[in-house]
């Protein structure tokens, strides 16, 4: 992989976000150049700031997606070969209450990152990374294909499903395959969610939540205990977005359309099952209680099928989820002691590459 990335010039969106900030230090490892293009960091404290991820980059630009002017300025002026689009709205919670910020952020800002591809003639490869949530979740026990129905309850789930069309669109009206040879741009798509991971203060989640109340030594407080979630560490999906990200730069269109990943099946466990096993791996745990009343509608079952990813990728989830929650006790226990987190998670990353 590194004799790939060695050199390669990206544009990443959401750069600030915490998947984006474990991908920029990846990339970075990797010798890759990196633009960043995102809002500040989206938390206080952020994996971003911690890691002192901006001395990573060739650049790091605090704009909005939804500023197309901008956009195009910043990708045609660094010319990159790959662009990896994160940038979004990424909480189900959060888009109850600012339902036109969403759609706008994560709808309208795919459609300025289109247009932006669009006049940038270095690009080769482009991945938007949506989420498994954009399925029309009929909360069945088998797991989802990349084929099966969009939808989304909830405005984060349906604009990201709305994005899936934007990127579809967008292929087949300005890159389509039959005239690869004179656009040579692939575009693909990836579907993960419920990634978990050292770094992560996002609010209304389920990790940063409990280790929070772990660091205070509080009991931790769940909505949802019985829900079941794809939970996997934030470098699995990660990996998969390289990797595709590789193929549709060496193969082009053969590696096109959408791409699931997720865990293996006995991966997709339920809220309670992560709480109880945090609790257990943290010394001096106070427990948890479940919080009763209403609360917005979130899915009770979700799983996806990654038979796609395994057969035509030869990818594959690497570390199950109790060595992930144990990787995420290691992180979360270094940042109370004060410890180097960049450090951390390089050497995180380079135990998942297997170095």
């Amino acid at each position: 992989m590194k004799d790939f990335w060695n050199g390669k010039r990206v544009f990443l969106t959401g750069h600030t976000g915490f998947k984006g900030s474990w991908l920029s230090m990846w990339l970075s490892m990797l010798g890759a150049q990196v633009k960043g293009y995102a809002l500040e960091p989206p938390t206080e404290p952020s994996l971003f700031e911690l890691c002192k991820v901006k001395e990573l980059l060739v650049q790091s630009v605090i704009k909005d997606i939804r500023d197309l002017d901008s956009l195009k300025r910043e990708m045609v002026d660094f010319q990159p070969e790959i662009v990896i689009h994160m940038a979004a709205q990424p909480l189900v919670r959060e888009s109850y209450s600012i339902p036109v910020d969403t759609y706008s952020i994560n709808v309208m800002g795919t459609v300025n990152l289109f247009e932006a591809v669009r006049v940038t003639k270095s690009v080769k490869s482009v991945v938007n990374v949506t989420t498994d949530k954009c399925y029309e979740n009929k909360e069945w026990v088998w797991g989802y294909r990349e084929g099966e129905t969009l939808g989304g309850y909830d405005p984060y789930s349906s604009s990201k499903a709305c994005a899936e069309l934007v990127t579809d669109a967008y292929r087949n009206s300005y890159f389509p395959a039959e005239y690869y040879d004179l656009h040579g741009v692939a575009i693909a798509t990836v579907r993960a969610g419920n990634v978990i991971g050292g770094g992560d203060w996002a609010k209304d989640r389920l990790i940063p939540d409990c280790m929070q109340s772990l660091i205070l030594g509080e009991p931790i407080h769940i909505r949802n205990p019985h829900s079941i979630r794809p939970w996997q560490h934030v470098l699995e999906p990660l990996s998969g977005y390289l990797m595709i990200a590789q193929r549709l730069f060496e193969d082009g269109t053969a590696y096109e359309g959408a791409w699931n990943f997720g865990p293996n099946d006995q991966d997709t466990r339920s809220v309670e099952w992560i709480v109880q096993n945090l609790c257990d791996k943290w010394k001096g745990s106070q427990g948890y209680v479940v919080e009763q009343g209403d609360h917005p509608h979130e899915a009770a079952f979700l799983k996806l099928d990654c038979s796609k990813s395994r057969m035509k990728l030869g990818w594959s989830p690497r570390w199950e989820l109790g060595e992930a929650l144990d990787y995420i006790i290691e992180w979360t226990e270094a940042f109370k002691n004060g410890e180097g987190l960049s450090a951390v998670c390089f050497n995180q990353i380079s135990r998942y590459e297997g170095f």
